[in-house]
């Protein structure tokens, strides 16, 4: 017998679930794309997208995945042959530098593997001893979405600061944004990504790049820009068709404004704050089955977890066997753990991740908590008891404060 019929839930980390308001409002006509509306609602995404970002900069809007603003962001302000620093823990940073390398660029590489945060100390050596300012710019991803680690991008930009150094600071905010804090004017950072299908809760096909005035700077620079990836018109269109460099993408940005209406209605602190709680709470549950278990955190340090998604480590087969249980018994899919082993390798059944981003809440969380624990007992994996209780415990706790 299967208990899963009924609305399945994906909690992968992205594509997020998407609201029902995001839902209905891509559910119609294709609109004209010459006059009217969808020109005016445009515009009025622009001021919403950099209250998201905390930045006054501009915001280019690209029709791409992530992995097109990797490239749209290095496209407007590196010229080949350049050099760039690249820390990285998992897999993401790794995947940001194999772009660079494509684009021509010099790449240097900062290894910390896939349970570690970025250690500022070694990136202020790397910066230290490039005294003819040879680098410009350091990528850093603030969360890996493989690892589940959140890394400390004010404390990249103190570093840049202490050393004197000019390097422009890039952030990957693609699985943070609208669920970690992040504040790009106030931590200094120069360029800033993300993309449509996580905390924005709007399904993949958009990404979005900000950028400064230093950033705009570097853009003169290197001349050249291949026209599409070129942010200049973008950014600051004379005509529509500019913003998307050629047709817009249209119901996905009717999708966005509603998903931005949720965002400005709850409030960018308030999203932040309910992600916490949410992941305080996904915390306890697995500390607490790992506690005479195999299951264990993949970051240990709390203060380095992101607050969107949770990577876990349990041990081949466990990894696949839970998530295939939790999947065809209690319609709950979890994510796989990317990048932690091969696919060929035995070892790559030993991981999973929790996706809690964006349209996500109390009940959605505590359910596939519960559907985990059912899978840990009907399969026999050891684990400590009562951690659903203590992920309840959290949630009590937070909304019974005065």
């Amino acid at each position: 017998m299967s208990l899963a019929n009924g609305r399945a839930y994906l909690a992968i980390p992205g594509p997020s679930v998407m609201p029902e308001e995001v839902l209905r409002a891509m559910h119609r006509s294709a609109p004209n794309i010459y006059e009217g509306e969808l020109i005016e609602m445009t515009a009025g995404l622009i001021p919403d997208l950099r209250a998201v970002a905390r930045t006054a900069g501009r915001v280019a809007i690209y029709i791409c995945n992530g992995h097109g603003t990797w490239e749209a962001a290095l496209a407007n302000t590196m010229a080949q042959g350049d050099r760039v620093l690249v820390p990285a823990t998992g897999r993401f940073g790794h995947g940001w530098a194999d772009v660079a390398r494509g684009q021509g660029l010099n790449v240097e590489m900062l290894d910390f593997g896939k349970r570690d945060a970025l250690d500022l100390g070694r990136v202020e050596a790397a910066l230290r001893a490039d005294t003819d300012h040879t680098i410009r710019a350091v990528l850093a991803t603030h969360v890996d979405t493989s690892t589940s680690v959140r890394n400390d991008i004010n404390g990249l930009r103190s570093v840049l600061d202490a050393t004197g150094h000019p390097a422009l600071l890039m952030a990957d905010c693609i699985a943070s944004l609208a669920c970690d804090r992040f504040e790009m004017d106030a931590w200094g950072v120069d360029v800033t990504i993300s993309a449509s299908q996580k905390g924005l809760m709007v399904p993949p096909g958009l990404g979005f790049v900000w950028f400064s005035e230093k950033a705009a700077e570097a853009r003169k620079r290197i001349g050249a820009v291949p026209r599409y990836w070129d942010w200049t018109h973008r950014a600051e269109p004379e005509m529509f068709y500019q913003y998307f460099g050629g047709t817009a993408p249209t119901h996905h940005l009717y999708g966005l404004r509603a998903a931005l209406d949720l965002i400005k209605a709850e409030g960018i602190e308030a999203i932040w704050d309910r992600h916490e709680v949410l992941a305080r709470a996904i915390w306890a549950a697995c500390e607490t089955w790992g506690a005479t278990g195999p299951l264990e955190m993949n970051i240990a340090d709390r203060g380095f977890r992101s607050h969107a998604v949770t990577a876990l480590r349990i041990g081949a087969p466990h990894g696949s066997d839970l998530r295939q249980w939790v999947q065809d018994h209690a319609g709950v899919t979890l994510g796989i753990g990317l990048g932690m082993a091969e696919p060929g390798d035995p070892a790559w059944h030993g991981f999973f991740r929790i996706g809690h981003m964006g349209h996500v809440n109390a009940h959605m969380i505590l359910g596939a908590l519960g559907a985990i624990e059912a899978g840990l007992c009907a399969l026999d994996i050891p684990h400590g008891s009562g951690g659903l209780s203590r992920a309840a415990e959290v949630i009590a706790g937070c909304v019974s404060r005065p």
